[in-house]
C-alpha cells in the first residue's frame, strides 16, 4: 500500500510541476475529482461483491495508485491556484486537510462505538466520500463566477501593473482585452511570461520553504502512524479505554491539534517568510523523532521505555500535530509569495511537489525508525 500510494504520489506530483502549463487548469482539477469519484463508486459497489483474496487485492492495488495519481494532480494544481490569490488563501486548503483527517478519525471513533459491520462501514466510508467530491465539483464550477477569482486569474496573464483597470472591467462584467486586439504586446508579454516560468530559477526563489515542507513532513509521516499507532497504553487493563486509545489518542488528537495549526495562519503568519526563524523551527521538529519512539510503543526489541504514561503520549502528540499543521502551512503560504505574480502558480505546483516528496521520504523512513524501537 506504501509503495503503490507514495511512487504514483510523487510521479505525477513530479509531472504535474512541469506540465501544468500544458493542460488548462480546468481540465486538470474536474479531470482529477471526476476520476477519483468513479473509483470510489467503484469501490463503494465491491463492498458489496465478493472477491477471492487475489482478485481484490489486485484491484485495490490499482485504485489506490490510481487515486494517489489523480489526488497528485488535484493536490498540485489546487496549490498552483491557490498561489495565484494572497497568501492566506492558501491556509484554507492546508486547513481543509486538516479537516479531513478529523473526520475519518471521528468516523472510525462511530463504527467502533456502533458495533456495526466491516462491510457497513466500509460502504458508508466511501458513499460519503463520494458526496464530498460531488460537491467540491459544484464549488469548482462556481468558482469561475466569483469576480475576485477572476481578478487574479486576469493577473496572472498580464502582470499587476493594470489590477485596477482588470478589477473595474471584470465588476461591469466586460472582458479585459485580448491578444487579438494588441498582438505586438501579447506577444512580447507571452515570451517574458514563457522565460519567467522557468521551473530551476522558480525553485531557487522557493528552495527554503520547498525543503521546509519536505522535511516537515519526512518528519511527520516517519513516526506516525507507523511508530505511534504501536503505542500501547499504560491503563490497558481497562478494556474500553484500550479500544479507543488509538483512535483518540493518536488518530484524533492529532488531527484535531493539526487542523488547529493550519488553520492559526490565517489569523497569524509569523514568522515571515524571510525569518531565519521558520526553517531553525521547522528542524527543531526532529526533537519528536526520539520522544515518540521512547513512548510505550509495542513490541520493541532495542530502546527502553522512558514515558510510559498516556498523559505523556497525548501531550507529545498535540505538540507534534500542531507545530506539522502550523509550520507546514506556513511553507506553502510563502513559498508561491516569494515570486512573481505570472509565477506563482507554478510555485504553487513545486511547493506541492516537495510535499509529496516529503510524505514519500516519510514513508521510508518509517521502515527504519520502527525497525530501531
Amino acid at each position: 500500500m506504501t509503495l503503490c500510494a507514495m511512487l504514483p504520489l510523487l510521479l505525477f506530483t513530479c509531472l504535474n510541476s512541469f506540465l501544468h502549463q500544458k493542460i488548462s487548469q480546468s481540465v486538470r482539477i474536474l479531470g482529477s475529482l471526476v476520476a477519483i469519484l468513479v473509483v470510489f463508486l467503484i469501490t463503494a459497489v465491491l463492498v458489496k461483491v465478493h472477491l477471492d483474496a487475489l482478485p481484490f487485492f489486485i484491484i485495490t492495488m490499482v485504485k489506490i495508485m490510481l487515486i494517489n495519481s489523480f489526488g497528485a494532480i488535484l493536490q498540485g494544481s489546487l496549490f498552483g491556484l491557490a498561489g495565484l490569490l494572497p497568501a492566506n488563501y492558501t491556509a484554507p486548503i492546508m486547513s481543509g486537510q486538516g479537516l479531513a483527517g478529523i473526520f475519518a478519525s471521528v468516523a472510525m471513533i462511530c463504527a467502533i462505538a456502533s458495533g456495526s459491520e466491516l462491510s457497513e462501514s466500509s460502504f458508508g466510508y466511501f458513499i460519503t466520500a463520494c458526496g464530498v467530491i460531488v460537491l467540491a465539483i459544484i464549488c469548482y464550477l462556481s468558482l469561475s463566477r466569483l469576480e475576485f477569482y477572476r481578478y487574479y486569474q486576469q493577473l496572472k496573464l498580464e502582470g499587476p501593473g493594470e489590477r485596477e483597470t482588470k478589477l473595474d472591467l471584470i465588476s461591469k462584467g466586460e472582458q479585459p482585452r485580448t491578444g487579438k486586439e494588441e498582438p505586438g504586446v501579447s506577444a512580447s508579454n507571452s515570451q517574458t511570461t514563457n522565460k519567467s516560468h522557468s521551473v530551476i530559477a522558480i525553485l531557487k526563489n522557493i528552495l527554503v520553504p520547498a525543503l521546509s515542507v519536505c522535511f516537515i513532513f519526512t518528519v511527520t509521516i516517519g513516526v506516525f502512524p507507523a511508530v505511534t499507532a504501536e503505542v500501547k497504553s499504560s491503563f490497558a487493563s481497562t478494556s474500553t479505554w484500550g479500544n479507543y486509545f488509538i483512535p483518540v489518542s493518536c488518530f484524533l488528537t492529532f488531527n484535531v491539534f493539526d487542523w488547529l495549526g493550519r488553520s492559526l495562519t490565517a489569523i497569524s503568519m509569523w514568522p515571515g517568510k524571510d525569518s531565519l526563524l521558520l526553517p531553525i523551527l521547522v528542524l527543531a521538529r526532529v526533537v519528536f523523532v526520539p520522544l515518540l519512539l521512547l513512548c510505550n510503543v509495542q513490541p520493541r526489541r532495542y530502546l527502553t521505555v522512558v514515558f510510559r504514561h498516556d498523559a505523556l503520549f497525548i501531550i507529545f502528540m498535540a505538540a507534534f500535530a500542531f507545530s506539522n499543521g502550523y509550520l507546514a502551512s506556513l511553507c506553502m503560504c510563502f513559498g508561491p509569495k516569494k515570486v512573481k505574480p505570472a509565477e506563482a502558480e507554478t510555485a504553487g505546483t513545486i511547493m506541492a511537489f516537495f510535499l509529496s516528496l516529503g510524505l514519500a521520504l516519510g514513508a521510508v523512513f518509517s521502515f527504519l525508525f520502527r525497525a530501531i524501537v
